[in-house]
């Protein structure tokens, strides 16, 4: 069980230290991958034992865990970049919807200034412009 726990470390370590020497934080793609070729190794060396292989099983596992870990990482990566493109088309929506409001009220604010201005005409009525046109006459 020794010789086990050896070359699983040795198979594992390199992985694990690659990938944590990132200069970014890294994604689930290669926390997948390390996670599957961890758990992979181990299932392997276990499967690899009963077999009398144990060095081909931990080899298989780890590279099957790391491929299928790594593929569900990525999956996940993809997700949280759509969720983050959609939340910045979410948040300029909003921004447009608050600009187009105050754009609204600046109008409307002219308009009841405008229409303040007009209201001022003669006592018969009408417009600014006068009150009624004379050739008209009142109306009814």
């Amino acid at each position: 069980m020794t010789k086990i726990l050896r070359l699983w470390i040795l198979c594992i370590s390199p992985l694990c230290i690659g990938c944590s020497q990132n200069a970014y934080e890294p994604g689930a793609t290669e926390t997948g991958a390390v996670a599957g070729s961890a758990l992979g190794a181990g299932l392997g060396a276990i499967v690899g034992n009963q077999s009398g292989h144990t060095g081909g099983g931990i080899a298989i596992g780890a590279g099957a865990g790391a491929l299928g870990g790594a593929l569900i990482g990525a999956q996940s990566d993809r997700q949280d970049r759509r969720l983050a493109e959609q939340e910045e088309r979410l948040r300029r929506q909003e921004e447009e919807i608050a600009r187009q409001r105050r754009e609204i009220e600046e109008l409307q604010k002219r308009g009841r200034t405008k229409q303040a201005d007009y209201s001022y005409g003669d006592n018969r009525g009408g417009s600014a412009f006068g009150g009624f046109d004379d050739r008209l006459g009142p109306p009814n």
